[in-house]
């Protein structure tokens, strides 16, 4: 995009449309201030503090005549019937129907609208139409025929058009629609109902800036908007500012709010005059819009809006309830694959082998064409992949670039360019890391989806000056899009997750067989026999946590309350997460002793920069000044080195908490035979009675409730540092901080594991 263009859209994007200044013609606004009427009170005799420039041509009194005056001198006798209903604690957070009056010479009827802006009690008077009681009677039967309807409806595009033709038939607005936003807020016809004379867009797509981010979170707020005649001439206020706050008035509630000059030029352009708007909420967010148009003024009263709206929820509901058992479904299918895949992972000993042996199985899981397993020099590759010498260039760029349990993306040579070489086989890549400290990975490959894009006009319209105006033209722009993928889904992703945590399992229990065969064993038993307690403990605690919470769960199947439901559900997937974590850092801990070590020269600059990136979601939101000091280039293996810097780096970010701002300061020190690295921060540290426990596995100096860990990231500290041999030490004063050093030798010793 353009900067000049996208220099329009932000002009769009902070145009004042909830402070407009204005209101609509077919209706007026008086501002009442409660505030001195007492409790029980005549309400008709609150003061009228702000008005619509147009009161006159409806109630014969001059705008400024009536500031000041009660309600029952501007408005007379209707003001009696209004009085009881005047509380702005009954006032709702939307413009709500009140009642019906008769006002003026000619004794017209007026639907009379409430909300509350700002302390101020805000009156709107719209003329009513049509004979109320039979309107009323006709609307009744809607909904319900409406509701036997829409539950005949499988799909979301067919509810989607019971509701388009029944608010057609409500209305008589010449075209209705149903569209639904996607992520990036572009809005695609999915439904409608056209008379004889407008022209379809069913299929289209319209691009975001129709609909400017702040209309969207408008149309959230007020659910329903409606516009008489889009050649209408605004009405001011009077005054113009708030009368208490001194500020714009906000409208935001307001049915007559006045809207943007450029959205009524929008509407010209596209041949419609009347528009009403109805938001389609799913989860709380704006899923979609109900949107009616008109080529001629069209009026609605009150009560058909309403019934409009309600419609509108209903389809709302509908299509959560749709969109959940979809999803269930898919979860569901998604599921049966991985237990398939798990059982077939567990048949033999050769832990690659029965990787090899599923291969199939693991195609469907992640509805991927290609698949291959990057294990240090093996590569193992099925179906439509890159090449051998591709996959592992892949490798080693997913090593520097990507820290996370999962890498996506359905548009790979957006973010590795030479991706775009092999786009037919590999437009999307979902990699998954099957270890911390290897170059293990388990990447799926999907191949590119080449599709079209039908927009209703092309996006980002501009005039012969250059700038952005509301579209003249909404005549079919064809897009083609190339070099992406299908995209992941949620649950694909939150199932990777939850294999990669079962495979790192089933790993670990294979490493540990590994170590039984090698001579390890001895060893391993000695530092079990220091830990074990707290391991029963660490992971007894997260399993008891699913088995309870799940019992509790089932136990309110039959149970209509859904917070409650769901906060079991939060529970058991948080336990499940921890006891993943735990079995995650037990595998690195069990593979650092046996893994042979790789030394290179290592800007260790880069490194210490690179774990910093890497802790930018753990310091979200707090303020950490990190100091990094001009740091010596060592020999090691980097993958084990960043390990233990990120380890330590971890740690004085989590025990910085109560710090503002938190101080983590990386030095160094430079000696013929060693080069000493610092870590020093200003958080809690611990007593140095207890340092002699601190290295060790699954020993805490604080409460896991304080402060959560596995309690196994300082022992990896340890193991790496002395496989390079190194020593490691810590000095602290409680409440004062704490600094953790560690030194590399400038020759690497020998490793003959």
């Amino acid at each position: 995009m353009s900067e000049a263009i996208s220099a329009d859209i932000a002009t769009c994007e902070s145009e004042p449309i909830r402070i407009p200044g204005a209101v609509q013609p077919h209706g007026f606004l008086l501002s009442l201030d409660l505030s001195g009427v007492p409790d029980a009170g005549d309400a008709s005799a609150a003061p009228v503090v702000q008005v619509s420039d147009n009161l006159a041509a409806f109630t014969g009194m001059a705008p400024g005549a009536a500031l000041g005056q009660p309600l029952r001198a501007v408005i007379g006798s209707a003001a009696e019937l209004l009085a009881p209903l005047l509380r702005t604690e009954q006032a709702r957070d939307r413009a709500a129907f009140l009642t019906s009056v008769v006002l003026g010479p000619g004794a017209v009827h007026y639907d009379v609208l409430a909300h509350v802006c700002d302390s101020l009690l805000v009156l709107e008077f719209e003329p009513a139409v049509g004979d109320v009681d039979v309107s009323l009677h006709r609307l009744y039967t809607v909904v319900g025929d409406f509701l036997n309807k829409i539950s005949d409806a499988d799909s979301i595009v067919e509810m989607s058009q019971v509701a388009v033709n029944e608010v057609a038939a409500l209305t008589g607005f010449g075209r209705v629609m149903v569209y639904s936003f996607d992520k990036d807020g572009h809005g695609t016809v999915l439904a409608e109902a056209l008379q004889d004379g407008y022209e379809g867009y069913i299929g289209q797509r319209f691009p975001a800036s129709d609909i400017p981010r702040q209309a969207r979170d408008l149309y959230l707020l007020n659910r329903i908007r409606l516009i008489q005649d889009a050649n209408y001439v605004p009405v001011g206020l009077l005054p113009v500012a708030h009368p208490l706050t001194g500020r714009p008035t906000d409208l935001s509630l307001a049915a007559l709010r006045s809207v943007s000059p450029l959205h009524l030029q929008y509407m010209r352009n596209m041949g419609t005059l009347a528009s009403m708007s109805i938001s389609l909420v799913v989860d709380g967010k704006l899923w979609g819009l109900l949107s009616c148009h008109h080529a001629t003024p069209r009026r609605l009263s009150y009560h058909q809006r309403t019934v409009c709206e309600q419609l509108g929820q209903i389809l709302a509901l509908r299509i959560r309830n749709r969109a959940d058992a979809d999803e269930l479904q898919f979860r569901l299918e998604v599921r049966r694959v991985m237990v398939s895949l798990l059982a077939g992972l567990t048949q033999g000993a050769d832990f690659i082998e029965n990787l090899r042996s599923v291969m199939p199985e693991l195609l469907r899981f992640a509805h991927a064409g290609g698949v291959a397993i990057v294990i240090d020099d093996r590569l193992i590759s099925f179906g439509d992949t890159p090449d051998d010498d591709q996959i592992r260039k892949l490798a080693d760029w997913l090593s520097l670039h990507s820290h996370e349990d999962l890498f996506h993306s359905a548009n790979l040579s957006a973010v590795y360019p030479p991706a775009a070489d092999y786009v037919d086989s590999a437009s999307g890549l979902l990699a998954m890391p099957i270890s911390r400290i290897h170059q293990h990975y388990l990447l799926w490959f999907r191949p590119e989806h080449v599709y079209t894009i039908d927009w209703a006009g092309r996006p980002h319209d501009k005039t012969a000056s250059g700038v952005l105006s509301p579209r003249t033209s909404f005549d079919i722009w064809r897009e083609a899009v190339h070099g992406t993928s299908a995209p992941w889904h949620d649950a694909e992703l939150e199932l990777a997750l939850e294999f990669r945590t079962t495979l790192l399992g089933i790993a670990l229990e294979r490493a540990e067989q590994m170590a039984d065969l090698a001579g390890e064993l001895g060893r391993a038993n000695k530092e079990l026999e220091a830990f074990s307690y707290s391991v029963s403990h660490d992971l007894r605690a997260p399993l008891r946590h699913i088995v309870g919470f799940s019992d509790l769960l089932m136990e309110s199947a039959g149970n209509d309350n859904l917070e409650r439901r769901m906060r079991f559900l939060t529970n058991i997937k948080t336990s499940a997460r921890l006891a993943g974590k735990l079995v995650d850092d037990l595998l690195s801990f069990s593979q650092m002793g046996r893994a042979a070590l790789r030394p290179v020269r290592i800007r260790m600059s880069d490194l210490v920069n690179g774990c910093i990136e890497r802790l930018g979601t753990e310091t979200a939101g707090r303020r950490v000044d990190w100091q990094v000091e001009s740091l010596p280039d060592v020999t090691a293996d980097p993958a084990f080195l960043q390990l233990a810097l990120y380890n330590l780096l971890s740690n004085a970010v989590k025990f910085t908490t109560q710090s503002d701002p938190a101080v983590i300061r990386i030095s160094s020190e430079q000696s013929p035979t060693e080069a000493v690295f610092h870590v020093a921060d200003n958080g809690v540290g611990f007593n140095m009675e207890y340092v002699h426990k601190l290295f060790g596995v699954f020993q805490r100096l604080h409460r896991m409730e304080d402060f959560h860990g596995t309690g196994i990231g300082l022992a990896n500290v340890r193991r790496i540092v002395e496989r390079h041999g190194g020593r490691v030490w810590a000095k602290s004063v409680p409440g004062e901080g704490a600094t953790f050093s560690f030194s590399i030798p400038n020759t690497p010793p020998s490793d003959k594991e």
